[in-house]
């Protein structure tokens, strides 16, 4: 039996080879996953001209999936360091990687990117739209734009970020309620500008069909970007943003309904009171779609720092119900991260995941922190350290400042309580003098 997609697969009863891989690193029945792709709780992206992908997927029930960020721009267009960010990601084990380029002639690098990455990947093909096709923004016509998106389709990308829900109704509601930042979504901002200028409709909205049998014939997810996500906590949860998802919804039907998988992108900036409520609102409105979410920053005044701030809010976020977070630098609101930037992102991202997925449940989410408990409980420090999500920085640490004795650590030398609780309870006397 043939398929075209993922989900049309799952709806025929097939279990792909990307579902049995999935389902075995998740502990999950492939049955039941299959059942979760059929019915849209779960996507797995996989561009059938992505030869060599690892499978992932995102959604219900499943491992919080991270994605990282990277891609050239016109002040910094170095394509070798962002080919050996993607390596460093892969490394790391992050499970997707998004190329934001968005100056000169991209298709060498995004193809560079597709083939050498087992890691899923996406793209936002607005931000290509421009270099792309050496056009004002204004100039580009809807046919154009498509061919864009097939473009991107054609060399492999996995899902794609399109800001279908930005109608030109929704731009009126971002234009009567005075927002604090405005539209900070890069993509989002574009389109507006183009529907300004042209007087026209939003062009993936107003031919969704038509980005719809696109995403059909590669088998691209379609992850419905966000344009009005709130770039503020003064903005979180306003009129816009919830007209925005109720619009995101009604297209997510629609893309079922032709059997492309869909996830829904979320904020962005919010206070930590909110995150839950907005939570439960996205699968409301979207039908229990995966959610991806920029954060949630939760708080504004912390530049240099937002790997925190965001790592704090998509650790609440997806505790409360979001599958994919998409990770921060400390670089943040200031420049493209580099190296260091990326791998801080990483791994404050990979926290924020893990701790989610002990709130929820994840089987096998704690075996991890068990080993490590054992570890510490035992004064074991290389096999902490080879436990440790980042090892290398643990292994520094651990070696530049060396204790007396081996089995304690500098803070708290012969007064260690793992190693004095053992002897106590072992009948032994303790010397700390």
């Amino acid at each position: 039996m043939t398929y075209t997609t993922q989900m049309d697969a799952a709806r025929k009863g097939i279990i792909t080879e990307q579902m049995k891989i999935v389902a075995a690193k998740e502990k999950m029945d492939p049955n039941r996953l299959r059942e979760l792709v059929a019915s849209g709780q779960v996507v797995i992206p996989a561009n059938k001209n992505h030869r060599n992908l690892d499978p992932e997927g995102i959604g219900a029930g499943l491992r919080t999936k991270i994605n990282v960020n990277l891609g050239v721009s016109k002040d910094c267009c170095n394509i070798e360091l962002e080919l050996e960010k993607a390596r460093k990601a892969i490394e790391l084990k992050a499970e997707a990687i998004m190329d934001l380029s968005c100056y000169g002639k991209t298709r060498e690098f995004r193809r560079k990117l597709v083939e050498m990455s087992p890691a899923m990947i996406g793209t936002v093909p607005m931000y290509d739209a421009v270099g792309m096709l050496e056009k004002d923004l204004k100039d580009i016509t809807v046919d154009e734009f498509f061919k864009v998106v097939e473009t991107h389709a054609e060399d492999g990308v996995d899902f794609m970020t399109i800001h279908c829900g930005i109608n030109r109704a929704t731009a009126e509601r971002v234009k009567r309620n005075k927002r604090l930042t405005n539209i900070v979504s890069r993509g989002g901002s574009l389109l507006f500008a183009w529907m300004e200028l042209n007087n026209q409709e939003n062009p993936f909205y107003e031919y969704y069909d038509r980005l719809l049998d696109i995403c059909v014939k590669y088998d691209i997810t379609l992850s419905l970007g966000d344009a009005c996500r709130p770039g503020s906590i003064h903005d979180a949860t306003d009129a816009a943003q919830v007209e925005e998802l109720i619009v995101l919804g009604e297209l997510t039907k629609r893309a079922w309904e032709k059997n492309v998988q869909v996830m829904i992108e979320g904020p962005g900036h919010m206070a930590i009171n909110e995150i839950p409520g907005n939570m439960m609102l996205q699968k409301r409105l979207c039908h229990g779609a995966p959610f991806y979410v920029l954060g949630p920053i939760v708080t504004d005044i912390a530049p240099g720092y937002d790997h925190i701030t965001s790592a704090i809010g998509g650790a609440i976020a997806a505790a409360h119900g979001a599958d994919f977070l998409c990770y921060v630098t400390p670089a943040e609101h200031l420049r493209l991260p580099d190296l260091d930037d990326m791998k801080e992102g990483i791994i404050a991202a990979k926290i924020a995941a893990h701790a989610a997925d002990i709130a929820k449940g994840i089987p096998g989410a704690r075996d991890w922190d068990n080993a490590m408990s054992e570890a510490r409980a035992n004064v074991d420090f290389p096999r902490m350290i080879e436990l440790a999500l980042d090892p290398e920085k643990a292994r520094r640490y651990r070696e530049s400042s060396r204790p007396e004795h081996e089995d304690t650590c500098t803070m708290c030398g012969k007064m260690c309580p793992m190693k004095n609780m053992k002897k106590i309870l072992n009948g032994e006397d303790l010397c700390i003098k």
